[in-house]
């Protein structure tokens, strides 16, 4: 039972999907390079204005996806509703966001997060949060990995985020944030604030056996949502290029951390948090590589677990890793009983798993089309010396290494674990040369206050530069929890500790006179 109500109210904003790859009325551009074309020729789009990342690849008008793809992107816009019936209903019985726009403004990376209270509310803020034991780096069991943060009358939210603050601290390196030249730079980090009266189980009376929260023993930290465009590209590498990878940088020896034992040992692990299913490939999906093939990747589950929508192939109810946590107090909660009915019959419902499926199959297939058939934006500027003196700058100093520049993909065969009657509408990208500047593996920065567990996936460069025209936001917001506002105080992190696997490029960096630097710089910001 699901009370109706409304989250919020957002504006439509027009899709600007035209004929590709002009998109939005722009022309094809003739006798340009290679690496103009970051998704190949049926993955990338010429618009770069503000609504870059919503465009459709070529591909997907090629293949008549084109409307299919339109109703995908007004249900990813849309927020949900707790309507039982009705356009994008089953919001809740709990949620993190109620639409994809709220984490994904016009679909790039969310946007950066300002001092103070976490502003769960705010639509563009796709920082999540992500709550540990900092002796294991495991997720709690009272909270999901990605905690919600609203419920749907009469239900509570698990966490309460205007008890939640964050709070920039400021970071000094080895050269004291300055240049050689004199020119300075700023480095920061997050600190986020949670008491425990923001936990509703708590609040209940649940105690955790580790005593975290008793003792408000457990930590919190920042990861920020990455740009859904371009997915589908990545999805289509081969299986064996990904590998072959892995078995390069694991034997080459550069890598001061080598790979994640957890995630290769001198092959995938078959066991464990990072296994690998081979039957589907290397997982390339997340920044802890915990998804892939896309059909089974973030997307495919974040229309899920974020808005708590449930679906045939997932006919149960996203709540807490344990999984009976929040069923268990809230089944017993006086006011959720009043207007629920009795504790079992609320137990019942959190925890079935077998729920009518709120959305329809066909609109989770036009979600995965336009999911699979967002384009990515050409490099700009690809003839400007400066550009291109920074790009050859960016190869001498080695940031190509694990900003691997290009991949060329196979024949694109879509898969799905789930077996969902999908896979044989989505758009494909065969034989394509494809710069999304990504190794696809995960490596350690070792920066103040890091992500959790430390290691990284790599995330691609492509369409980054544009993220500011794309969401009016004041930074660029980029790193995992939006820490560098720039590319230089991006650069910077990454060889803030010498144990970091990228010490050496970004000491080599830091040795490039102020013009070299500035290239450099122009060059991420245009591909």
């Amino acid at each position: 039972m699901k009370k109706e109500f409304l989250f919020m109210a957002l504006a439509t904003v027009a899709l600007v999907g035209c004929k590709q790859p002009g998109g939005g009325g722009d022309e094809p551009q003739t006798d340009m390079p290679e690496w103009y074309y970051t998704g190949g020729k049926l993955g990338t789009t010429t618009n770069t204005s503000s609504m870059t990342f919503r465009q459709p690849t070529p591909a997907t008008e090629e293949a008549g996806l084109g409307t299919m793809f339109a109703q995908g992107d007004q249900i990813a816009e849309k927020p949900f509703v707790t309507n039982e019936t009705g356009r994008q209903h089953g919001l809740g019985p709990v949620y993190v966001r109620s639409s994809c726009q709220h984490c994904h403004p016009n679909y790039s990376h969310g946007t950066s997060v300002p001092e103070g209270t976490y502003d769960a509310e705010n639509v563009g803020n796709g920082t999540l949060l992500v709550v540990i034991n900092p002796q294991t780096q495991a997720y709690v069991p009272w909270l999901a990995g990605m905690p919600q943060l609203f419920g749907a009358a009469p239900f509570k939210a698990p966490l309460d985020p205007n008890q939640i603050t964050v709070s920039w601290k400021n970071a000094t390196d080895e050269h004291g944030n300055k240049f050689a030249d004199g020119e300075t730079y700023e480095l920061r980090y997050p600190e986020v604030t949670m008491p425990n009266t923001a936990v509703y189980v708590y609040n209940q009376g649940y105690r955790d056996p580790d005593g975290l929260l008793e003792t408000e023993g457990y930590e919190v930290k920042l990861e920020n949502t990455i740009g859904v465009y371009g997915s589908g590209l990545l999805d289509a590498i081969p299986d064996q290029d990904i590998i072959d990878q892995y078995a390069k940088e694991a034997a080459d020896g550069k890598l001061k951390n080598g790979l994640n034992p957890a995630f290769w040992d001198g092959g995938f692990q078959t066991s464990g948090y990072y296994k690998n299913d081979l039957k589907w490939g290397p997982k390339r999906f997340t920044y802890a590589l915990t998804r892939g093939p896309i059909m089974d990747a973030a997307g495919a589950n974040a229309i899920w677990n974020i808005t708590n929508v449930t679906r045939s192939d997932r006919k149960y109810h996203y709540l807490d890793l344990n999984g009976t946590i929040y069923a268990q107090y809230a089944s017993k909660d006086p006011k959720v009983q009043e207007a629920f009915g009795t504790e079992e019959e609320i137990y019942k419902y959190l925890t079935s798993k077998e729920l009518p499926a709120e959305m329809s199959d066909n609109e989770f297939t036009q979600v995965m089309v336009w999911h699979r058939g967002l384009a990515v934006p050409a490099a700009r500027n690809v003839t400007d010396e400066k550009v291109l003196k920074g790009k050859e700058l960016f190869s001498q100093i080695g940031c190509d290494y694990c900003h691997r520049p290009s991949w060329t993909t196979g024949p694109d065969e879509v898969r799905d674990p789930n077996n969902f009657p999908v896979t044989a509408k989505m758009p494909r990208y065969p034989n394509q040369k494809i710069w999304p500047y990504t190794d696809m593996i995960q490596h350690k920065l070792c920066m103040e206050n890091d992500i959790r567990t430390g290691w990284c996936r790599t995330t691609p460069l492509w369409g980054r530069g544009l993220h500011k025209k794309a969401t009016g936001d004041a930074y660029e917001a980029r790193m995992h929890d939006t820490r560098a506002r720039n590319v230089i105080e991006a650069i910077m992190w990454h060889g803030y500790s010498s144990e970091s696997d990228a010490y050496w490029p970004t000491q080599q960096f830091y040795k490039l006179n102020k013009e070299d630097r500035d290239a450099v710089v122009a060059f991420i910001n245009a591909i």
